[in-house]
């Protein structure tokens, strides 16, 4: 079972669809315009959900941890997500605010990965945006027990029923530990495949003027 297994992952093709150009030469100065130009093509191109990144986090210990989210805003300041703070990931945050995101766009064989600090946003701007969140994603947000053991599905079914009657009772309810969060980059890397296997890398490396440093990388 495990060698059939083997052979079925060796023989799936990555790279089966036309794959668009890229030249490093031409990129912008700044790593959030490049983004963005991804971020948008891939939208055009028919990515599904181009904004779901995996975010990947550690504690005190050092263990580290990764979970799928949604990318709420990226701009000079840097790349944004929300939390509970007292969720596994706002509690690493807490204790080591640094973080990893990586994006990844299979149609397109792109990737992105960026690094750096973690800051919280001020409360207004984490109110306005847990606000702007669907009824259903408030309800279960209010809550407050993610990651904590669950009993069985009917214990969650009554707990999000009960807060959404809650929720649509009282709009303007906000979980008193959501944060609004950006990682500040120090370094973002640009990945584009190749079907020869000739794969270009760019990263953008924090100066210390507060610019951007531009290196190739070997695949």
């Amino acid at each position: 079972m495990a060698e059939d297994l083997r052979q079925l992952l060796r023989g799936i093709e990555v790279f089966a669809d036309e794959l668009p150009a890229f030249d490093p030469s031409t990129a912008p100065a700044t790593p959030e315009e490049l983004f963005t130009e991804w971020l948008l093509h891939a939208l055009d191109s028919g990515v599904r959900v181009p904004h779901a990144m995996t975010l990947s986090t550690a504690g005190a210990d050092g263990d580290p941890t990764a979970r799928v989210l949604i990318l709420k805003n990226v701009d000079a300041e840097g790349w944004q997500f929300a939390s509970d703070s007292g969720g596994v990931k706002g509690r690493d945050l807490a204790e080591r605010p640094f973080a990893a995101l990586t994006f990844y766009w299979p149609e397109l064989a792109r990737q992105v990965r960026v690094r750096g600090p973690v800051a919280a946003a001020g409360r207004d701007a984490s109110r306005a945006d847990f606000l702007a969140r669907g009824v259903g994603a408030r309800a279960e947000s209010l809550l407050g027990r993610q990651s904590q053991p669950l009993t069985g599905l009917a214990e969650r079914d009554s707990a999000v029923a009960a807060s959404l009657a809650r929720v649509e009772q009282q709009p303007d309810l906000v979980a008193e530990g959501w944060q609004l969060l950006t990682v500040r980059a120090e370094s973002v890397e640009f990945w584009q495949g190749d079907k020869g296997r000739r794969h270009t890398r760019l990263t953008y490396l924090a100066a210390e003027d507060g610019g951007w440093q531009r290196r190739l990388l070997w695949p």
